[in-house]
């Protein structure tokens, strides 16, 4: 049996009607030239041959009696393509507006757990003539890098696709649900196996902690001890409430190239840049709303554990805080504040990243969690206890080349995330083919405006750019051979050169002046 880990199941333990968790992506597509089929069609033979490539297309849920551990992993025999993959045509004048808040509005439902927890709609109707693809999967599967690998198995890098050679035919066993005792007792032995686990760990988890805890020496050999500078919770902001079911979602592109030149010219990372990018617009929207804390804004952000070529389809990441300095007004200061708190961050992530467990036996406890991630929501306690973070803000390495999709070719690749209760807004960055998109999914009854605040990080993007196009103009005019100021002056040897010529013509002439009277003198001697 394949069991979830503790951090995959906790993706379902606090899922709820209001807080879906699932993850997906709104790609647009470009027709091949002259195409006359019916792409539904296309896109779906296409799904149906690819199943196997990806463990997510094929396994479902297996639940716990009384949910008193997590779930399994089981294939699932008999997969109903036509329900996974489905067809949508936009209402006139089909404009990107509508197809971003059809796209909210989709994923703002919940995954039937009695099937793989995936659907693909296929969206027609745009007025450009083009096609969009949405797909959403439950994030108990996979996370923002497994999501890369998942999209390796759907998308081609030509637009003539590929060979994909037929999965392995298999015995099938005709068992639709586990036996009671056989999930229970298979529940207690991963129970077991995952206490073990976490025994075995924990002297790498001490000394983990002791690094964090712990001041090194200094070059006296004394350990400074003192208090961490720590701040627990955020400032509140309108962002941080209890959220509803309601979505609302908006996508803009930014060129990879410009935000490497910015990151490159002002000497921080290209994440820090994106962060400087959003943490401005911001700034910018809640300014408007009279609503901007003096204390900066903190952003939850993911980090990943995966190791070097790790594609498994699960989680494997962890939560940094980091501070959006939208205290400072100049977007060049808040942008090295900004800096400064994500290497603090990733400094403390480097000593404790390798002890950090994703897997943790839950054990009589899924019930437990449900239920508390459920009072949160419906208690309204978001709305006044103090934030862990204001929002959450995710950069994901996307796939640097042009994708193409059951032969169309990918224009786009939005990804579309999840925000919590207490955190309204989820702005995930994905790069693709020399451009940064911007996938910015909040709930609808809190941001109703999201698309403002997009507008908002694009012309703080402009911003940054000019700045750093200032910056680069300035220093190679520093770098530059300052001009003469009086080009007919002679280098300084050719005015020693003249000055001593015309010295020893001077003295030359006054001695011939003076040679007669030298002559009349010594006469004068000789005949006294």
């Amino acid at each position: 049996m394949n069991h979830l880990s503790g951090m995959d199941a906790m993706f379902l333990h606090i899922e709820s009607p209001e807080m879906p968790m699932h993850i997906g992506s709104l790609n647009v597509l470009d027709l091949p030239p002259g195409y006359t089929g019916d792409f539904y069609e296309d896109a779906k033979k296409m799904m149906s041959e690819r199943l196997h490539l990806a463990a997510v297309f094929t396994r479902k849920l297996e639940l716990m009696p009384f949910d008193l551990a997590d779930p399994i992993w089981v294939e699932d025999e008999d997969i109903d393509i036509d329900y996974h993959v489905r067809h949508v045509t936009l209402p006139k004048p089909g404009t990107n507006r509508q197809l971003q808040q059809y796209v909210a509005r989709l994923h703002s439902s919940l995954l039937d757990r009695s099937r793989p927890l995936w659907e693909v709609f296929i969206i027609d109707g745009l007025k450009s003539g083009q096609v969009a693809l949405y797909t959403k999967v439950h994030h108990a599967g996979i996370d923002g890098q497994a999501g890369v690998a998942v999209a390796k198995a759907i998308f081609d890098l030509a637009p003539t696709g590929r060979v994909i050679k037929p999965p392995r035919p298999r015995a099938r066993h005709n068992r639709y649900q586990l036996g009671i005792a056989e999930l229970a007792s298979a529940a207690a032995r991963n129970a077991v196996r995952q206490y073990a686990k976490l025994i075995r760990m924990a002297p790498s988890m001490a000394r983990a902690v002791r690094d964090v805890v712990v001041p090194e020496k200094d070059e006296h050999g004394k350990r400074q001890w003192s208090l961490p500078d720590v701040k627990v919770f955020a400032p509140r902001t309108l962002l941080n409430t209890a959220i509803t079911n309601q979505r609302s979602f908006a996508g803009r592109m930014i060129p990879l190239a410009e935000t490497k030149f910015i990151a490159k010219t002002f000497g921080v990372t290209l994440n820090d840049v994106v962060m400087g990018t959003t943490a401005g617009a911001l700034r910018r929207y809640l300014r408007e709303y009279d609503d901007l804390p003096d204390k900066p804004l903190v952003a939850a952000v993911p980090v990943s554990l995966r190791a070097q070529g790790d594609e498994s389809a699960n989680n494997q990441v962890s939560m940094l805080r980091m501070s959006l300095g939208t205290d400072v007004a100049d977007p060049v200061e808040r942008l090295k504040v900004i800096h400064e708190s994500s290497d603090a961050g990733k400094a403390m992530m480097s000593r404790v990243k390798t002890v950090i467990p994703s897997d943790f036996p839950m054990l009589g406890s899924p019930w437990l969690v449900s239920g508390i991630a459920s009072l949160l929501g419906r208690s309204r306690l978001a709305n006044v206890v103090p934030p862990f973070a204001n929002l959450i803000i995710s950069n994901v390495a996307g796939i640097p080349v042009p994708l193409y999709y059951a032969g169309a070719s990918v224009a786009c690749y939005y990804p579309v995330s999840i925000p919590a209760h207490s955190m309204a807004l989820n702005v995930t960055v994905q790069s693709y083919n020399g451009r940064l998109d911007y996938g910015l999914i909040a709930c609808r009854r809190t941001l109703p405006d999201v698309n403002d605040l997009g507008d908002y990080l694009l012309a703080e993007h402009q911003t940054l750019l000019a700045r750093a196009q200032a910056h680069e103009k300035e220093s190679e005019n520093v770098k530059a051979p300052a001009p003469a100021m009086i080009e007919s002056a002679p280098p300084a040897t050719t005015v020693t050169r003249s000055r001593g010529k015309t010295e020893r013509k001077l003295k030359l002439v006054a001695d011939t002046a003076a040679a007669p009277r030298k002559r009349a003198a010594a006469r004068t001697r000789r005949a006294g």
